[in-house]
């Protein structure tokens, strides 16, 4: 097992089939102690119980539970390894539409929180570790509506490269994964839609929808001696090379089993 005695902390992993629990799943499995978090505790009882791990309640936008996050598993395991942050927050809407209030729910989270996860993780970290950061392929290609999701994404992925510089005489290594489409919880409904799937398809040259442990995966190597940092890492069957779908492209019938683009809360990236 590759980490056989690491510590590695997932937040974000609340989802059963999400990507931050595919993460945790592969962590555990390769010999690592795990600490999940996120702000439901139920279902990260049901993980925690499943990977032998620790489950913790975490608001990934707020400063003092992070903090706390980091004191727990350093605490609960007396040392930290691997970090990986994998919450995000979808803010949907036009720049012309946008409020105060729909800018700071989407840097709260997207921006801030993995400020906030970088930090707390750098005070406690051993030398050597990884951290590992979830973007979004939004960053580098336009996704209609998600200008201030991506924003926030993109402000990230500039903050891992400095991140990078800052704790790499520790040996730290910082990375983000950049995903396109996923087939995760959070969009089951959407890219069940045979439709909108094969749109989406049409536009990733490897012709799948990413899967959750496509993600797991590189995660995984990161974590381990990989020789890599301060990188904004394109995951996504090369779909960056192409393009997204427009909404008008994407739209199905409300009453099908994927729900129009337009309507959604949550993101598809």
């Amino acid at each position: 097992m590759k980490l056989h005695g690491k510590v590695a902390v997932v937040l974000g992993a609340s989802a059963e089939r999400g990507t931050g629990w595919a993460i945790a799943e592969a962590l555990a499995a390769e010999g690592a102690k795990v600490v999940v978090a996120a702000r439901s505790l139920e279902p990260l009882q049901k993980l925690a119980s499943k990977i032998g791990g620790t489950a913790v309640r975490c608001d990934a936008s707020s400063e003092t539970d992070i903090e706390q996050l980091m004191k727990t598993t350093v605490d609960t395991y007396g040392s930290l390894d691997i970090a990986v942050n994998a919450a995000g927050l979808p803010v949907m809407g036009p720049i012309a539409q946008t409020t105060p209030e729909a800018l700071q729910t989407a840097v709260g989270t997207n921006f801030f929180g993995n400020a906030y996860f970088i930090k707390h993780v750098g005070e406690r970290m051993s030398d050597g570790g990884s951290i590992i950061i979830i973007s979004s392929a939004s960053t580098t290609n336009v996704v209609e509506p998600h200008f201030a999701y991506a924003s926030a994404k993109a402000a990230t992925d500039c903050m891992v490269r400095y991140a990078a510089l800052e704790y790499g005489r520790r040996g730290i290594r910082v990375n983000s994964i950049l995903p396109g489409a996923i087939l995760s919880d959070m969009t089951w409904d959407y890219y069940s839609n045979e439709q909108v799937r094969a749109r989406f398809e049409d536009e990733i040259p490897l012709g799948r929808i990413g899967m959750p442990q496509d993600f797991a995966d590189a995660v995984v190597w990161l974590a381990g001696p990989a020789y890599a940092t301060g990188l904004n890492l394109q995951l996504n069957g090369g779909q960056y090379l192409t393009r997204f779908p427009r909404p008008s492209e994407t739209d199905v019938d409300p009453e099908s089993s994927g729900k129009p683009l337009h309507d959604r809360t949550q993101s598809s990236i």
